[in-house]
């Protein structure tokens, strides 16, 4: 294994992710490497490498790879493994808001619409993030992908799914949300409109005052509430959206305990350089064991060495 591996192992201050800036990085013969490591499909080289760069440098050895070895690398990766680590090495090289793009597609084919991971990424993600991966979208897939979330949805759901993927950061006013949220419960048909209208144009700290006074007023917190008042897709999505809205990493801890391959991988891969320590601790609080240890329980072989790399170490 690489020296310079176990100095990039431990956490920096500073820093909420779990992958950082490999130090002494070298692209041409992290190419080279790699090139051998294909003829021979030896995985663990593979892993080592590409679980142990940041995006950016991935990007580059990509490049590089091209330039030296006259050859495409997610190409040769295709080739030379398959299945589940097959698919995390290939989320690792795309983009952070490729990658975003090619997991609403997932959710959005074959049979059934995955809820669930449309609500985690547009409810998780800026409105920034989310332009941008709209803007991979188009390019990827050649579709618009608020016209393609219509197309799967309906409803007030279709309603907060576009608003979402919309976000705003319009100013409001702490009191007045409040009562009109509290007051569009009252009806004998709670309105999904103003949930959907405050909750996706409004910046976090202003939300999460407004919930807490709603909660303050109600005498009880949302999830009950949300949970009598409203029924089918749009109760979820409006639980999903108040839980990332007071607490985004439960949320996404929660997803994690499912165990499920591509909750694990799409949680591991989107936020590893962002705020995994984060949910870390928060899957830690939650569940009393750690999330390195937990993922050793369903997964086997190269693939959970590379979900490791990418948890990195125990808490």
């Amino acid at each position: 294994m690489d020296p310079e591996y176990f100095k990039s192992h431990d956490m920096a201050w500073g820093t909420l992710g779990t992958v950082r800036p490999f130090p002494n990085f070298h692209p041409d013969r992290d190419a080279q490497e790699i090139e051998t490591a294909l003829g021979k499909k030896d995985a663990v080289t593979l892993v080592r490498i590409l679980t142990n760069r940041n995006n950016h440098q991935r990007q580059v050895i990509a490049q590089t790879y091209q330039e030296i070895i006259e050859k495409d690398l997610l190409t040769g990766v295709k080739k030379a493994l398959s299945g589940e680590l097959e698919n995390l090495l290939l989320a690792l090289m795309m983009k952070p808001m490729q990658h975003e793009a090619h997991r609403l597609r997932q959710a959005m084919e074959g049979l059934g619409t995955d809820e669930e991971t449309l609500l985690e990424i547009l409810c998780t993600r800026s409105g920034q993030q989310l332009r941008d991966a709209s803007t991979a979208y188009s390019e990827m897939y050649k579709k618009e992908l608020e016209k393609d979330l219509k197309g799967e949805t309906s409803g007030d759901f279709a309603k907060l799914i576009v608003a979402l993927l919309n976000k705003e950061n319009v100013a409001g006013c702490v009191q007045t949300d409040t009562e009109t949220l509290s007051a569009s419960l009252n009806g004998k048909k709670a309105e999904a409109g103003p949930w959907i209208n405050i909750l996706t144009s409004r910046n976090s700290g202003h939300l999460n005052n407004v919930l807490m006074r709603l909660e303050l007023e109600q005498g009880q917190t949302l999830e009950p509430i949300l949970e009598k008042r409203f029924s089918g897709d749009i109760r979820r999505g409006l639980k999903v959206l108040v839980q990332c809205i007071l607490n985004p990493y439960l949320y996404l801890a929660q997803r994690l305990e499912t165990m499920k391959p591509a909750v694990v991988q799409g949680i591991l891969v989107s936020h590893c350089e962002e705020d995994l320590l984060c949910v870390r601790v928060t899957y830690l609080q939650q569940t009393g064991t750690s999330l390195y240890t937990a993922l050793q329980k369903p997964f086997k072989g190269d693939y959970l060495q590379a979900l490791l790399a990418l948890c990195r170490s125990e808490d």
